[in-house]
């Protein structure tokens, strides 16, 4: 028993919401990590992002024009690999399906051998009378099944073009991530939109994206609590009823 304290102690310690490092901020308010550089932190690794072919530099140099410029002042619209578009999802989905089924049926079968060459006697009377073979068939199945949908995601997030397609129709990837607490939140968007439904603010909605697939979960410890057993998704799996 005497052996056994240490250890409890420890374990109340340990289980409580932050454990022993809680402990510590008591009649404190949360430390905060002191500014850096970033890129010294031992988890920090350079992004790689798509980009668009260098340009050549001016033919003149004291020239403002780039060869192939069509124009003095840019459109600041999304137009080339690496740019960024803001991508809007607003999803408002309701929808109901009634189905109604019934279906009946009877069914009814006889045959008998009066004589068999000629001869009728009580030894085959079973095989001969007018009911020695009769079938008598009934079912009927009634169903009724109803589903109803209602689903609202509002989201918006920023995208990169990482293709540019040789129609002139960008391949777009958004990504984001939220984490509070001890929950990550993840949104995915990918899709292919045309230039021309790219609005000046530089914005573009779902609903102008083609192929388009929209991700939005998370994961974290209310995630795992939501989901159920990995035992309990292979028994629903493989139950026969």
């Amino acid at each position: 028993m005497r052996h056994s304290l240490p250890l409890i102690a420890l374990l109340a310690l340990t289980g409580c919401n932050g454990g022993i490092g809680s402990l510590s901020e008591i009649g404190h308010p949360p430390a905060m990590t002191r500014t850096q550089d970033p890129t010294r932190d031992t988890a920090y690794r350079p992004v790689t992002m798509p980009m668009p072919p260098l340009q050549p530099p001016p033919a003149e140099e004291a020239s403002l024009w780039r060869p192939g410029s069509r124009a003095f002042f840019k459109d600041q619209r999304a137009a080339q690999v690496g740019d960024l578009v803001t991508i809007i999802v607003d999803i408002t989905d309701n929808a109901t399906m009634v189905d109604n089924t019934s279906a009946s049926g009877t069914g009814s079968e006889s045959m008998g051998m009066p004589s068999i060459f000629g001869f009728h006697g009580k030894a085959l009377s079973h095989l001969t009378s007018s009911s020695a073979f009769s079938t008598s068939s009934n079912n009927s199945n009634t169903a009724a099944g109803r589903i109803s949908r209602n689903e609202t995601v509002t989201v918006r997030v920023a995208g990169t073009i990482t293709q540019v397609l040789p129609n002139g129709n960008f391949v777009v990837v958004g990504r984001q991530e939220v984490r509070v607490n001890s929950e990550l939140r993840e949104l995915q968007v990918t899709g292919v939109v045309r230039p021309q439904d790219i609005t000046a603010d530089n914005t573009v909605t779902h609903d102008r994206m083609a192929e388009a697939r929209i991700s939005y979960g998370g994961r974290g410890q209310l995630s795992i609590l939501q989901t159920p057993r990995y035992g309990q998704q292979l028994f629903d799996a493989i139950a026969p009823f």
